[in-house]
């Protein structure tokens, strides 16, 4: 890393919009990464490639990803919710990793893992039953987000006393072109789990990020009213950067690589470059704004290794123009 700020310090000013010395980054090596992680081993949150989770869940593979997907659900009638197995989230065996984290991990800013708020829902009910739950079973629906709501503010009492920096966890929320479910029922129903979470964060100490794929348009405004920092966004294409930087840019913090479905996958290596200029023009302020980062799961989305090479060499290109630091 460069001599300057601190990784901790970049990533922290920068989603404050308080002026970093240059673009903080999250990728493979040799590029680097200003990101440590921590969580809880097991956690209650895992996605098994295949067989059973915690919650009683039956995982298959679906293919070159690292993802698999539910072929058999825990909880397909509400009268069997008092059987549910639910993991215990306080058993002191999950957070050994927590010991010395900090010091482990240095300068870097260090993110917690928490659990998500819908996904696990239709991991345990399937798609279609939770969003007639909406409508038949709004009563049975509530207690299990309380439930969930409850496990992330057990990790966030964790993490604070370990001295983590952000709580990250996963929901997607869109389709290509609309969100799952209508935004008056995502009021409804989640966005005030997210408020109770997110509040408890910040009042310990920790900033906030959610990953959330699809169209998520229509309820930005609510992640950052319920308080939302960084919006961990792996497409943005099917949005347009034209409109979520004249709806969102300086309001929330991007966390992105070039989109992963069309121009990662598609595009020509100049087209990758141009792309990384553009969301940090599009999504970024000079203040802060913009973390560019790679896909994770390089295989299951078919991105060549050149391509994510040309991709982050570019943001670092781009970070050594705007700030004389790479």
């Amino acid at each position: 890393m460069p001599m300057g700020m601190s990784s901790r310090e970049v990533v922290i000013r920068t989603v404050k919009f308080a002026g970093p010395d240059r673009l903080p980054r999250d990728f493979p090596a040799p590029f680097g990464s200003d990101f440590a992680w921590v969580g809880p081993d097991p956690s209650p949150d895992a996605r098994p490639r295949s067989g059973r989770d915690e919650w009683g869940a039956l995982w298959r593979n679906i293919g070159a990803s690292g993802l698999g997907e539910v072929a058999e659900f825990p909880l397909t009638d509400w009268a069997d919710f008092a059987t549910l197995s639910i993991p215990d989230v306080r058993d002191s065996r999950r957070w050994g990793a927590l010991a010395g984290v900090r010091e482990r991990a240095g300068n870097l800013f260090l993110m917690g893992g928490g659990f998500s708020l819908y996904e696990r829902v239709h991991f345990i009910r399937g798609l279609e039953n939770t969003w007639a739950d909406l409508y038949e079973h709004p009563d049975e629906l509530r207690r299990l987000l309380e439930v969930l709501v409850d496990m992330n503010l057990v990790a966030i009492e964790k993490y604070a006393s370990a001295g983590v920096d952000g709580l990250m966890f996963c929901d997607d929320w869109g389709l290509q072109n609309r969100l799952m479910i209508s935004p008056e029922k995502w009021r409804e129903f989640w966005k005030p789990c997210y408020a109770r979470v997110w509040g408890a964060a910040h009042e310990a100490g920790m900033l906030t990020f959610l990953h959330s794929c699809g169209y998520i348009t229509d309820i930005l405004d609510d992640l950052i009213e319920a308080g939302l920092d960084v919006i961990q966004m792996d497409q943005q294409e099917n949005m347009g950067l034209e409109r979520l930087s004249e709806g969102w840019a300086g309001r929330i913090t991007f966390y992105c690589p070039v989109d992963i479905q069309k121009t990662m996958c598609y595009g020509s290596l100049d087209e990758i470059r141009a792309y990384c200029r553009k969301l940090v023009r599009f999504l970024g302020r000079p203040e802060g704004g913009f973390i560019p980062k790679w896909y994770g799961d390089p295989v299951g989305a078919g991105h060549r290794q050149e391509a994510i090479n040309a991709m982050c060499e570019e943001f670092l290109r781009i970070s050594e123009e705007l700030y004389g630091h790479k």
